[in-house]
């Protein structure tokens, strides 16, 4: 996208078109506008489109030019940090509904691909949280514990299952989780959007809001070369987000994270490497994470950026990381590489904010935007519907917060990161 080989990567090559889209131009209006077209505005624009509103929605740049045309692809269930940890930090009432709508959310993802035949090589077969030294696997039990006695299929494995399954020995178990999966990321962001347009939504790219203000019951947005006319407005930009509501981007540390995709393996290699093809990370402090895409290319990453001195360290220990996992690899030789930004809450919690008066936004992911978007991006629409009051929202209404030093601790992770990378063989 914008002839920039270093944001998509693989994704882009590999995804079929986006559905064809124009700028904003004259005065349109609208029950609803939504602004961003990631997962959650592209799931907000669906349901209401589906439920008889009319939804204009605006994308600055291009369908999934955010975070959901640059990550890995994971599913995953849940966010983050232990359900013990939401529950401490949302309370019992929110925290239950939230662990039950965020436990529940990949099998959403499942029925939307499959409602609507997007084509995004969904593989259902789990993902595998993989445990580096005792520590981890000592986290990983726990995890266990927790998910399990709430009912989730999870599952810790051995040494010599997690091997099997990974085709590697160089983790001492993995936490096997069945909800969850791996899709092609742009494609399924491109995929909702084909459904939405097609439910009925009016989907404006190129079209950045550049200003909204609200004489009576009506907001007007002004974005690219036109205007929307709006009583409500789902704002959808998590950490690519800025005016005219920036609050949800300033409350979030932005941490890099980077892709490199190897040629396609074959033959033996291939068959040896992920047979089951789940979506692998670990425990270590700086993770590294890896999975196949559907013509059997190795995709692996790490918090870092690929821009100045980053792009040669990075590069440098992506290699030195497959070598050091599958041995057998040998040199790998790389086709793709891109990195984007995730958006860091203090507690590593989503929020729901209501930023002005019919105005609403989920922010906030933490790295878990697949699933968390789908499902948050439905609550937005059923909730701006009349469907769900807020007392009943998953999260409480919170005021966005500023975190301290901002800039200084976002250079301080991308620096730490190269130098974590260039100073050992593998972490």
């Amino acid at each position: 996208m914008q002839n920039d080989p270093l944001s998509h990567g693989l994704w882009e090559a590999t995804s079929p078109p986006a559905p064809p889209t124009e700028p904003l131009t004259g005065q349109v209006k609208a029950d609803v506008a939504v602004v961003g077209c990631g997962y959650t505005g592209l799931a907000t624009a669906l349901r209401l489109a589906e439920s008889g509103a009319k939804v204009v929605a605006l994308e600055a740049v291009e369908i999934g030019f955010g975070a959901a045309g640059r990550n890995v692809g994971y599913v995953n269930a849940g966010m983050w940090v232990m359900p013990s940890v939401m529950l401490k930090a949302l309370g019992p009432t929110y925290g239950e509904r939230a662990l039950t709508l965020l436990g529940d959310s990949p099998r959403v993802v499942w029925e939307t691909i499959e409602k609507h035949a997007i084509d995004c090589d969904p593989v259902r077969n789990g993902t595998l949280y993989c445990a580096v030294d005792a520590k981890g696997v000592a986290e990983i039990e726990e995890r266990e514990r927790q998910w399990a006695a709430r009912g989730a299929p999870v599952r810790a494995l051995d040494r010599a299952e997690t091997a099997a399954r990974i085709g590697s020995d160089a983790y001492r178990g993995a936490l096997l989780d069945m909800r969850a999966g791996t899709i092609q990321p742009l494609a399924y962001a491109r995929g909702l959007a084909r459904a939405a347009i097609a439910a009925g939504a009016d989907i404006r790219t190129q079209s950045p809001v550049r200003a909204a203000e609200r004489p009576g019951k009506t907001w007007t947005l002004r974005a690219g070369a036109g205007t929307v006319a709006a009583e409500w407005v789902a704002v959808a930009t998590e950490a690519y987000g800025g005016a005219p509501w920036p609050q949800g981007r300033r409350e979030q540390i932005l941490l890099p994270y980077f892709n490199f995709a190897t040629a396609p393996l074959h033959g033996d290699l291939c068959a040896s490497i992920l047979p089951g093809r789940e979506g692998c990370w670990d425990t270590h402090k700086i993770m590294t994470y890896f999975r196949l895409d559907r013509d059997g290319r190795l995709v692996v990453g790490s918090p870092g950026a690929l821009r100045g001195t980053g792009l040669a360290v990075h590069r440098a220990w992506a290699k030195r990381a497959l070598r050091k996992i599958f041995p057998r690899i040998g040199e790998p030789r790389f086709e793709h590489q891109w990195y984007g930004v995730i958006g860091m809450t203090r507690d590593a919690v989503p929020r729901f904010h209501r930023l002005d008066e019919n105005v609403v936004t989920f922010c906030g992911y933490n790295g878990r935007g697949i699933a968390p978007g789908t499902v948050f991006g439905r609550v937005l629409a059923d909730h701006i519907l009349g469907r769900v009051a807020e007392k009943d929202l998953p999260l409480p209404i919170t005021v966005p917060d500023r975190p301290a030093l901002p800039a200084l601790r976002e250079a301080y992770y991308e620096i730490g990161a190269q130098i974590a990378h260039l100073a050992a063989a593998w972490i």
